[in-house]
């Protein structure tokens, strides 16, 4: 493969892993939240979770493009602290990212969590455990199911991103181009060989992702009482 190549394979794991960590980071206390609150916001806060699942990536690209622009919100925000804009940067990416794998990141979380119940916590609390004391020293290690196909998905799914890093993006060499759009532009060159190539890695990663999840899942249902 070309030099381009491992430059763009190097980016898309660049992205792909600050991704996971900033959605585990945001995704578990969400989880959390969704999993145990009785709140009337509830099912609002987790339609606007899982809709990047059901909107198109351009829709949501187009938009976070609109915010991040210099007369949208965030881009009027983040010129007035010095930052520029942030469409067409690693940065920008990052966030178009953060949102689209959103419903990847806490909807398996929060399942894990559901499925522990509330006796755990409430034994805790019994024992006099600190409500974030039993959140760390509990609900994760019970959920650590959930929170490592949290991290397969998160990453993978960003690896696989189109519509919104090209919106938000764009193709420039060495800041936005990453796997899936080198690829587009060795089909828009005609050069198939090469996007032949790349597409096979892809075809590979994808394989191996959906392999790892299934052995994850034959695994917990065999340990399983």
């Amino acid at each position: 493969m070309s030099p381009e190549a491992w430059q763009a394979i190097g980016l898309t794991l660049r992205l792909a892993a600050a991704t996971t960590v900033a959605l585990l980071l945001i995704g578990t206390p969400l989880a959390w939240w969704l999993a145990t609150t009785r709140s009337r916001w509830r099912a609002a806060v987790s339609a606007a979770v899982a809709l990047p699942l059901v909107l198109p990536p351009t829709v949501l690209g187009f938009y976070l493009l609109v915010a991040m622009g210099p007369d949208g919100l965030v881009g009027r925000l983040t010129q007035a602290l010095g930052l520029g804009t942030l469409p067409f940067t690693f940065t920008g990416l990052l966030i178009g990212s953060i949102v689209f794998s959103l419903p990847f990141a806490v909807q398996p979380i929060q399942h894990a969590f559901e499925a522990i119940g509330e006796r755990p916590m409430e034994v805790a609390a019994t024992l006099r455990a600190r409500p974030l004391d039993a959140f760390v020293s509990v609900a994760l290690p019970l959920a650590w199911p959930g929170l490592l196909t949290a991290t397969i998905l998160c990453f993978a799914h960003t690896v696989g991103e189109f519509g919104v890093v090209l919106m938000l993006g764009g193709n420039i060499p060495g800041a936005t181009r990453v796997v899936s759009t080198q690829i587009y532009g060795h089909v828009e060159a005609m050069e198939y060989a090469q996007a032949h190539a790349l597409s096979a890695l892809m075809v590979g990663f994808s394989f191996a992702v959906l392999l790892a999840l299934a052995l994850m899942r034959r695994r917990g249902t065999r340990v399983m009482p």
